[in-house]
């Protein structure tokens, strides 16, 4: 039991030869104390010929003797036992890292084709339509699915660059929606260079036409304004859709639990009963180097 607890834990304060050597000299402690105990209750010559009692000191370096061998023969076996352990689990854990890596390398390369063939077609498709509407649709959507690739690169957006990107986006929703969806934005000059964890925003707008009832009897109205102190407000009329009353956006949980881990700065969600707002910080770009 000494040997297999000093063996499978670590100890900050002590070097790994104090620690062997503690193990070792522990077990022979323990291994005296046991023989001390069965010399007392057993009875004499019962389990050993000669009497070896504990009362001289040549009587007491015997049993040290015999102590120290037994413990250093058990540390070894367990010692041996638990190196050969490990050794099984670290060569099934690197095989079943080089099979991630190998599938990693797939997947990027099959997102590295992706995208080339997605714009090539796009690019083809527009050629090949006539109509205006339709072909302003199509940039659209390849500016679109630009943007979300290019997200990964960076973890903190230029609000400009999210409303550019949102421009293209609403584009392609009032296509699928009309006069169901009306969308307001109204942004303060000097909060377009402040910072958001990429993808915000349109997560934010996903969110609430997921979350809420978009028809001609009941249009979705979403504003999108900047605040003082300074934030990102997205506001829209709550009218939840009865199959998603109880369920949790999870666009809405993956923005807070980003601004806890860049910037460790909380969100703001509110709900009346008659307008559902959320209010994310807009942050400063050197807010993020010691989170990244």
């Amino acid at each position: 039991m000494i040997d297999g607890y000093f063996l499978t834990n670590s100890f900050t304060r002590l070097s790994v030869f104090s620690k062997h050597l503690l193990s070792i000299l522990l077990g022979i402690i323990a291994l005296l104390i046991i023989g001390y105990v069965i010399d007392q209750i057993a009875p004499e010559n019962h389990l050993y010929t000669s009497q070896i009692g504990y009362k001289t000191p040549q009587e007491i370096l015997i049993h040290l003797g015999g102590n120290t061998f037994l413990s250093l023969v058990c540390y070894f076996i367990f010692s041996k036992g638990y190196t050969s352990a490990v050794l099984k689990i670290t060569k099934r854990e690197k095989s079943l890292l080089e099979q991630a890596h190998l599938k990693a390398q797939l997947i990027s390369l099959q997102q590295q084709i992706s995208p080339h063939f997605l714009f090539n077609s796009l690019s083809t498709l527009k050629t090949l339509v006539s109509d205006p509407s339709a072909k302003d649709y199509i940039v659209h959507l390849a500016g679109v699915y630009r943007y979300v690739l290019s997200f990964n690169e960076q973890y903190l957006t230029k609000l400009d660059d999210e409303l550019k990107f949102i421009s293209s986006y609403l584009h392609i929703l009032k296509v699928r929606f009309g006069d169901m969806l009306k969308v307001d934005i109204n942004i303060q000059e000097d909060h377009r260079s402040l910072y958001l964890p990429s993808l915000s925003l349109q997560l934010l707008v996903e969110n609430a036409i997921k979350h809420n009832v978009c028809s001609a009897e009941s249009p979705l109205y979403i504003s999108i304004t900047t605040t003082d102190s300074p934030g990102l407000m997205v506001e829209n009329n709550f009218q939840p859709k009865r199959s998603r009353m109880e369920r949790p956006g999870m666009g809405l949980k993956n923005i807070i639990e980003r601004y806890k881990l860049l910037v460790d700065r909380s969100v703001n969600v509110a709900n009346d009963n008659e307008k559902f707002t959320v209010t994310i910080p807009l942050l400063a770009h050197e807010s993020n180097h010691n989170r990244r």
